[in-house]
């Protein structure tokens, strides 16, 4: 490695930790915790409408039960709700609440600009990462 390609690295690490420290102020500033805002993401993002609770905790990398206290402690808030599945009763589903949509739209928009003025950093990555032409 070469002492570029430390600094851009040192670059990255720390616009990330500066973009998650950002984005936990924002979710704080609609009323959720960043796992919630994280949460409400994968509820919104799962493919082919509304998770399981086990989709969820592979999602946020979280075990089951955990899974399931975050999905109650954030039902609480009113963002998003718990339902059995009407094929098999025996796995909870979940959706959000048009509540939740509204807070996960804002963050989302606060989020897209946020990465874009990061996109420059991004592309030194990448750039540096680049095979070098051998001659």
């Amino acid at each position: 490695m070469t002492a570029k390609e430390y600094a851009t690295l040192l670059e990255f690490r720390t616009e990330l930790r500066r973009f998650l420290k950002w984005s936990e102020s924002q979710a704080k500033g609609v009323g959720l915790t960043p796992a919630q805002h994280q949460l409400l993401l994968a509820i919104k993002g799962h493919p082919g409408g509304e998770p399981t609770v086990n989709e969820i905790a592979e999602y946020l990398l979280l075990r089951h039960h955990s899974a399931v206290e975050l999905l109650n402690r954030t039902a609480k808030t009113g963002t998003v709700e718990r339902f059995p599945d009407a094929r098999d009763g025996r796995y909870m589903l979940a959706r959000l609440t048009p509540d939740g949509e509204a807070k996960l739209a804002q963050l989302t928009e606060l989020t897209l600009e946020e990465l874009r003025r990061l996109t420059p950093i991004l592309d030194l990555l990448t750039a540096d990462a680049e095979p070098k032409a051998t001659e």
